[in-house]
């Protein structure tokens, strides 16, 4: 299983719920849930990236957080909330594993295995969600870039993303010229490689020495939770 909290379940909880895991494909800008509205299922990513979006009165977008093989969207859920003010948008195009919201609410009473591990990646996402904040008003548009290509390498298993600097400019909540000046500056130092909407990274050391704290304060709290 490629969901990292999946694959953590107990043998017969996975088989439990094995019936109701539906696998599902996403392209780019999918939209999973919309602020304020219902959510029928939960999804547990696989090799999609997905984005918790807030959309301010102008227009305006940020991202809060984000998912990927390693979590779960939809958190709302087994939260007792059913609706949240952000909406959730795929990032970069994949697979997902989803489960109706009914079978989660279910299984989550249980007291299972899943409950645990819901837990503590909501925990975990918290952190991210919190270090994202402080990371946007306390640190460079550069550091932030590096600190957003490294949590989504990670989500991929890859050194390779397909995405338009617009779109990086809507995650990171800043202009797509000061993204194209930041990008500029990691290429120039031989960090990464961009062209036409798909960036390689050359030198991921090199990014890691470039990052924010941010990035290892979040990582360091995953594995701290999940081993």
């Amino acid at each position: 299983m490629e969901n990292r909290l999946l694959a953590a379940l107990r043998r017969e909880d996975y088989e439990r719920l094995l019936p109701r895991l539906e696998p599902i494909t996403f392209a780019l800008g999918d939209v999973l849930y919309e602020s304020g509205r219902g959510m029928d299922y939960v999804y547990f990513p696989t090799t999609a990236i997905v984005s918790l979006i807030y959309t301010m009165e102008d227009g305006a977008t940020v991202e809060m957080g984000l998912a990927g093989s390693d979590g779960v969207v939809g958190i709302a859920l087994f939260l007792g909330g059913d609706t949240t003010p952000n909406r959730a948008v795929v990032q970069i195009a994949g697979g997902a594993i989803r489960m109706p919201a009914e079978v989660l609410q279910e299984e989550f009473k249980r007291g299972s295995s899943l409950q645990l591990l819901l837990l503590r990646y909501t925990q975990a996402l918290i952190t991210q969600i919190s270090q994202t904040a402080v990371c946007n008003r306390l640190h460079s548009l550069q550091q932030r870039l590096c600190r957003w290509l490294l949590l989504c390498l990670d989500r991929v298993r890859s050194n390779e993303l397909h995405m338009t600097q617009e779109f990086i400019s809507n995650m990171l909540g800043g202009r797509r010229e000061s993204v194209t000046v930041a990008a500029g500056r990691l290429q120039d130092a031989g960090l990464i490689n961009y062209s036409r909407g798909h960036i390689t990274v050359l030198d991921r050391p090199g990014l890691e020495a470039t990052v924010c704290e941010c990035y290892r304060v979040v990582q360091n709290e995953f594995e701290r939770l999940f081993g």
